[in-house]
């Protein structure tokens, strides 16, 4: 069975913490320490955040000597807006067929005598 990508990619911006983190990291690269910073949670579970983050290709963690930068990586994101462009022109579309629909609609009333 092939990976699929853009559901590991879902699942793990499925959570808010996650999500947080990534927002914190396209600011820049950091440090997980930095990372952690403002979650009330242990080291231990901010680490189980950033392998579900890594798994997906949203985050790429070096070394340095002591420090241990973080850094978010845009491809899945990418994978994820192209697929969500897809529906967002599928209902751009539908609700312009809708608006032309009520134009019509509304024309025809007036045509009729009936107003609202």
């Amino acid at each position: 069975m092939r990976h699929d990508h853009l559901s590991t990619t879902f699942a793990a911006l499925a959570d808010p913490t996650r999500r947080a983190i990534l927002a914190r990291l396209a600011s820049g690269e950091t440090s997980v320490t930095e990372l952690a910073q403002p979650f009330e949670m242990t080291m231990p579970a901010i680490s189980k955040h950033l392998k579900v983050l890594e798994r997906a290709g949203l985050i790429a963690r070096g070394r340095q000597a002591q420090w241990r930068p973080c850094r978010i990586e845009g491809r899945p994101l990418g994978e994820v807006a192209e697929w969500v462009e897809h529906y967002r022109r599928f209902w751009d579309e539908s609700f312009d067929r809708l608006d032309e629909y009520l134009v019509e609609l509304k024309a025809k009333e007036k045509k009729d005598g009936r107003h609202e």
